[in-house]
């Protein structure tokens, strides 16, 4: 298979700050991407009101509340919540060791899509590092099912999602994309794909505590007669897939290292990526990992090699 990868680990180049509202706790937040040594992979650090640092690795294990976004750690007090669209930006660019230092209790909403987030890495920069980036090479399908929801790792020369989805909604309805993961395919195809939601949910939601910082600005609301409440519209014909695909990259991203295989599921969401990926990552037959056997900064799935696991595995705490 000739696709180019990544043969070097990276980071970003400098500093980058960013500003908005939580979209669950309507609180103002504050992120700073950081630079990091290699190895160090994606780490995020909340600054506490006393001062104190709750720290936690972007990985599977680290993964506490999935209800309606992902969340990084247990307790409400500490945790680090809605990570899913800056994780999904961090991999799609090929970025494996950053620092993000947050200023609050959860990631800003932004616009509902990752597109800020990538132009805020773009404009920082990206910079290689002098120590060989690893995969995980999925070697046996590897499924999860929920009721009528599934999904599942199925082995795959590159990096392929295939996401459906199916809504007792006409606007919405069954919804399918498909592809090969790429930055341009991310950035072209999903990055700009917001987050959707029923105006007849969000008195439940916030009666729960939730949806506090919700909008039109940030969002994509359905009506109760089906339609899209937003003046401007959709963005793609088919927005809602896409930001459910942009979901899942995100999600997945907590692998700890790239997943060279393809990903596939119908009616799932936060909850089923997270329990595909804690299936396949506790079943040491159905993964490798692999690291080029070269010394270029891209390299092809050909010039892959299996290599022993360190003792501190890329997805571990």
């Amino acid at each position: 298979m000739g696709i180019e990868l990544l043969g070097f680990q990276t980071t970003i180049a400098n500093p980058v700050t960013l500003k908005g509202i939580g979209v669950h706790s309507g609180s103002e937040v504050e992120i700073t991407f950081h630079p990091a040594e290699a190895e160090a992979g994606i780490v995020f650090q909340r600054v506490l009101a006393d001062g104190r640092i709750s720290e936690f690795r972007a990985v599977s294990s680290q993964v506490g509340n999935t209800d309606l976004c992902t969340v990084l750690g247990f307790s409400p007090a500490t945790s680090i919540a809605t990570i899913e669209h800056v994780m999904a930006a961090i991999y799609a660019l090929g970025l494996d060791n950053l620092l993000i230092e947050v200023h609050g209790a959860e990631m800003p909403i932004m616009d509902g899509s990752s597109e800020p987030f990538i132009e805020a890495i773009e404009q920082a920069g990206i910079r290689a590092l002098a120590v060989k980036r690893r995969y995980i090479r999925v070697l046996k399908p590897v499924r999860v099912e929920s009721g009528a929801s599934w999904s599942e790792f199925t082995p795959y020369d590159g990096m392929r999602f295939e996401v459906e989805i199916d809504f007792d909604c006409p606007l919405i309805g069954r919804q399918s994309w498909k592809g090969d993961l790429t930055p341009a395919v991310f950035k072209r195809e999903m990055s700009r794909a917001r987050t959707f939601g029923f105006m007849r949910d969000v008195e439940r939601l916030w009666a729960g505590g939730f949806a506090l910082g919700s909008s039109l600005e940030n969002s994509v609301v359905i009506s109760d007669d089906n339609t899209v409440i937003n003046v401007e519209g959709l963005r793609y014909a088919d927005e809602f897939v896409r930001h459910k695909t942009l979901d899942a990259v995100g999600d997945l991203s907590l692998a700890g290292a790239p997943f060279l295989g393809c990903y596939r599921s119908y009616r799932g969401g936060h909850r089923m990526n997270a329990n595909a990926l804690k299936a396949l990552l506790s079943d040491a037959s159905a993964y490798e990992v692999v690291e080029t056997a070269t010394q270029r900064q891209r390299t092809r799935l050909r010039d892959m090699v299996a290599v022993a696991a360190t003792g501190h595995s890329p997805w571990s705490a």
